[in-house]
């Protein structure tokens, strides 16, 4: 079976792993540490490092679930126009093109364009920019993904009861593919 990798960082490790295991198509979730160079955000434009950030490698199968579909689940639960190490790290280029267009729809959703008199489109209407919402939301290429230990794999299936930010029996509830 073809598969393809995509690294996720944001919030707690154990619990992105939990809300990508069940997500079909998805084949498998391994919590770790990912390291990545090249990382921009709209917010943050200039390339830069990073190093051993929580996140998560989720291996999927493209013929049942796609990239688009995946960074979906994951800006529904974490908000991109927070602070919050919110990453989409890819390890192939041809992952490139479609996690920045998928960005740059997250950074500019809600805003109305703009057009001009001289007929030029502009994407952001907000005048004051110290109220116009900011993507943080960062993307940029795998440098590398270190897997944590196998205590800490799955840790909120062998502890159904610890305590999370996500509630995902509400979650499970409403997702549907």
């Amino acid at each position: 079976m073809y598969t393809k990798k995509i690294y996720f960082s944001g919030g707690d490790f154990s619990e992105l792993q939990e809300l990508f295991s069940d997500v079909p198509g998805v084949t498998n979730v391994t919590a770790g540490a990912i390291s990545a160079r090249n990382v921009r955000s709209y917010v943050n434009p200039e390339p830069r490092e990073l190093e051993n950030i929580s996140g998560v490698e989720v291996t999927f199968n493209p013929k049942k679930i796609d990239l688009s579909t995946l960074m979906d689940v994951l800006f529904n639960v974490l908000n991109p126009y927070s602070e919050n190490n919110l990453g989409v790290y890819y390890a192939t280029g041809e992952d490139e093109p479609q996690v920045e267009m998928h960005l740059n729809f997250i950074a500019n959703r809600g805003k109305q364009p703009l057009a001009t008199t001289a007929c030029i489109t502009v994407n952001d209407t907000t005048l004051n920019q110290k109220f116009a919402r900011k993507c943080y939301a960062a993307a940029g290429r795998l440098k590398n993904f270190t897997a944590a230990p196998e205590s800490d794999q799955h840790f909120l299936k062998k502890n159904p009861d610890a305590k999370t930010d996500i509630d995902f029996k509400k979650l499970k509830a409403t997702l549907r593919f």
